[in-house]
C-alpha cells in the first residue's frame, strides 16, 4: 500500500490566492479516483525552502493525502504536471510513501 501526499500552494507564484474551486476540483478529482482523500487544510502548512543559498523562500500549502494499492508512476508524473499548469507552479511536490496496514 502507498500513501500519497501531494503539497498544494495557496498562492501563485505571484502570491495571487488560487481559487477555492481549483482544490475542490482536486479534492474531488482524487476522492473519484482513489475513493478517499485526507486533506490537512483547517491551518496552513508553511514550506520553507532554501532557493539561492542566502534566504528562504515561503509557502502556505494545503495537503492532500491518497492511499493506493499500487504506485503508477507514469500517472503521478502527468498529473503532477497538469498541477504545477493549473497552480501556476514551477514544481508541486508530490510524494509517494510505501506503507504497511495494522
Amino acid at each position: 500500500m502507498y500513501l500519497i501526499h501531494l503539497f498544494l500552494p495557496l498562492y501563485d507564484n505571484d502570491q495571487q490566492p488560487l481559487p477555492k474551486s481549483l482544490f475542490s476540483e482536486v479534492r474531488d478529482g482524487l476522492i473519484h479516483k482513489f475513493g478517499g482523500l485526507t486533506a490537512h487544510s483547517r491551518a496552513p502548512v508553511d514550506g520553507l525552502w532554501q532557493e539561492d543559498g542566502s534566504h528562504a523562500v515561503r509557502d502556505d500549502l494545503v495537503i492532500y493525502e491518497v492511499m493506493t494499492p499500487e504506485l503508477d508512476r507514469a500517472w503521478w508524473t502527468e498529473y503532477r504536471e497538469s498541477l504545477e499548469t493549473r497552480f501556476r507552479q514551477e514544481h508541486i511536490l508530490i510524494r509517494a510513501q510505501q506503507v504497511e496496514l495494522l
